[in-house]
């Protein structure tokens, strides 16, 4: 059985809705070998990391920059899990109500230094609320699972 970790701030209505289309897309019918825990910045820590196969970031854009939820969990956890979670499968959404771009590169430089290994683009949710974001979450989660499922990250 592989360990999905979904770590996602979600401090308004459509940001848990997103953490939940994740979710409910790493629990899709045809997944059969992966378990979801899902933890807010704040809960998770390098114990949650050093246990999972492949983790889920999700993180609003707060000011051109990722949450302080999130900066938290990466400064509690970086030096703790550098050295035996090198290459773990990572993806991040990105509820921005601007571009998004500034979050992305924070994010970016930390797995980056991680040596975290994309299995996806980030998915940079912009602008006004879309209900096609929900879709959007929902085949992160999809994805990710079914690469843990099948083997292939």
């Amino acid at each position: 059985m592989k360990r999905l970790l979904i770590v996602a701030h979600t401090p308004s209505v459509n940001t848990q809705a997103l953490c939940g289309a994740v979710l409910r897309g790493a629990k899709h019918e045809d997944i059969e070998a992966v378990e979801c825990t899902v933890k807010t910045p704040f809960e998770a820590g390098p114990a949650d990391i050093l246990a999972c196969d492949g983790i889920v970031l999700g993180t609003t854009e707060n000011l051109g920059y990722m949450s302080g939820a999130l900066k938290d969990f990466f400064d509690r956890s970086y030096y703790r899990v550098l050295a035996e979670k090198q290459g773990l499968p990572c993806a991040l959404y990105i509820r921005a109500g601007h571009d998004g771009t500034g979050t992305q590169r924070a994010v970016e430089s930390i797995i980056t230094g991680l040596r975290w290994r994309w299995v996806q683009a980030p998915l940079t949710l912009r602008g006004e609320w879309q209900e096609a974001f929900i879709d959007q979450a929902e085949e992160l989660g999809m994805t990710m699972a079914a690469g843990l499922d099948n083997g292939l990250f």
